[in-house]
């Protein structure tokens, strides 16, 4: 290693090591509360088996949440990522859009949902509006990140003979991008699952609002069930995303780039 990378390093662990003590991160803390974590362990390991049937509804509750928000929030981010794309309007029309999608991700998705049960109260609606509006923020962003680096050629080609800027975006635009946006929202379905599991925090329904109350009163085993039926629902979508990765977003980018051999 060369001395200029050594003192980046050292910078590092210098700013590692300060905020640290700024944000009170005492390892020796960590190790004096292992014994408690031995202690939620043990109560974990004592399933009981009755409370599955409530977990596993909760879940399917919490599927349907995170399935409508993600499919509306689709729906709603792609227009406006055409409209937040450089490469297909002035700067007059991306801008404010683009500060408008910001604003929209500046809160997170709990925040969302707090703000949502204010609204209509606490149950899955607030939840499902919630996650509406995080899928909304990021979908948009990485969608139009996507279409500014769609080759200009075809756009060009497309453009010369006088089509109108929908038709660029239906014969172009959306082809070339929708393996990116498949993608997208696979991520987005998977990640809006787990998070949705944090919304009941809030009241905002689903499986969350289960583990978070068992948590609060210190029953651990019970919330340890529903915690369970979490983590085999995320790997499930896991194998079935890679699955559907494989049979259409790398079938088609392969056989774009025979095309263009």
């Amino acid at each position: 290693m060369t001395p200029k990378n050594n003192i980046v390093i050292g910078i590092i662990v210098a700013l590692v090591v300060i905020a640290s003590y700024n944000v009170d991160a005492n390892p020796i803390e960590f190790v004096e509360g292992l014994p408690n974590l031995a202690i939620i362990l043990e109560e974990i390991v004592e399933v009981e088996p009755k409370y599955i049937p409530t977990a596993l509804w909760a879940m399917f509750e919490t599927i349907q949440m995170a399935f409508i928000g993600t499919a509306v929030g689709v729906v709603i981010a792609l227009p406006l990522s055409m409209l937040a794309a450089r490469n297909l309007n002035s700067k007059f029309v991306y801008a404010p859009i683009r500060a408008l999608l910001a604003a929209i991700r500046t809160f997170p998705s709990i925040l969302w949902a707090l703000l949502f049960v204010i609204m209509v109260g606490s149950g899955a609606f607030a939840g499902v509006l919630a996650i509406i509006m995080y899928t909304i923020g990021f979908i948009a962003k990485l969608q139009y990140e996507a279409i500014e680096t769609i080759d200009a050629d075809p756009m060009d080609a497309v453009g010369s003979i006088g089509v109108s800027k929908v038709q660029l975006i239906t014969y172009v635009v959306i082809p070339e991008s929708a393996s990116h946006l498949l993608s997208q929202m696979l991520y987005m379905f998977d990640y809006n699952i787990r998070q949705t599991s944090i919304l009941g925090l809030v009241g905002a329904g689903g499986i969350g609002f289960y583990i978070i109350n068992y948590i609060k009163f210190f029953e651990y085993g019970k919330a340890a069930i529903f915690m369970l039926v979490v983590l085999i629902t995320v790997l499930v979508i896991d194998w079935v995303s890679v699955k559907i990765r494989d049979k259409y977003i790398i079938k088609s980018q392969h056989g774009m780039e025979v095309q263009t051999k």
